[in-house]
């Protein structure tokens, strides 16, 4: 008798759900996160590189990120991926430093930050769902061999079933929360 293993099944869609909770946290919502540049790339020594990997992002004011390049001849590359970024930012450079002022977010910004979280947030069901699909698969390979019974592969896929409706609904209820917080600041 073969027994589901729903503690891995759960540790993998915790990492789908981590994985949106990370893209949501690089959403701007109108103050200043260092966060919010994880997901800029920066071409810099021929290849791309992660923003954070090239220099240093504080948070002097509520609405004021500096990004502190640690080498001069990337800094205009580092300039340019920031304004290239969906982020709608505009960088302004200051010798190695860059200063990136948030404005306060316009009702369509928020709308399209919004569709963004909701991007995201479909990412993370889809990869909660292939997990889904993937141990059903295997409990039915399982079941075809005749190292489970027709009963407990019926039980095994109900309880994929529910793992799987719990981490969608907290993929939902993150996505709410992320919405309200974008229409009220």
């Amino acid at each position: 008798m073969v027994e589901l293993n729903t503690l891995e099944i759960k540790s993998r869609m915790e990492k789908a759900l981590g994985s949106l909770k990370k893209d949501l946290s690089g959403l701007r919502i109108g103050r200043a996160s260092s966060s919010m540049l994880d997901n800029v790339n920066v071409n810099a020594y021929g290849s791309l590189m992660p923003i954070n990997q090239i220099s240093t992002i504080s948070v002097p004011e509520a609405r004021l990120l500096l990004v502190n390049v640690w080498d001069s001849s990337i800094v205009a590359a580092t300039e340019k991926s920031i304004r290239e970024s969906p982020l709608g930012l505009n960088p302004m450079v200051d010798g190695n430093a860059i200063r990136i002022n948030i404005p306060p977010l316009s009702e369509e910004r928020r709308i399209e930050i919004i569709k963004v979280a909701a991007k995201y947030a479909e990412n993370s069901r889809i990869a909660v769902r292939n997990i889904r699909r993937d141990y059903i698969e295997n409990v039915r390979k399982l079941q075809k061999n005749g190292e489970i019974s027709e009963d407990q592969k019926h039980q095994d896929e109900i309880l994929i079933q529910e793992v799987t409706d719990r981490f969608i609904k907290d993929i939902d209820d993150i996505l709410s929360n992320k919405e309200k917080e974008i229409l009220d600041n």
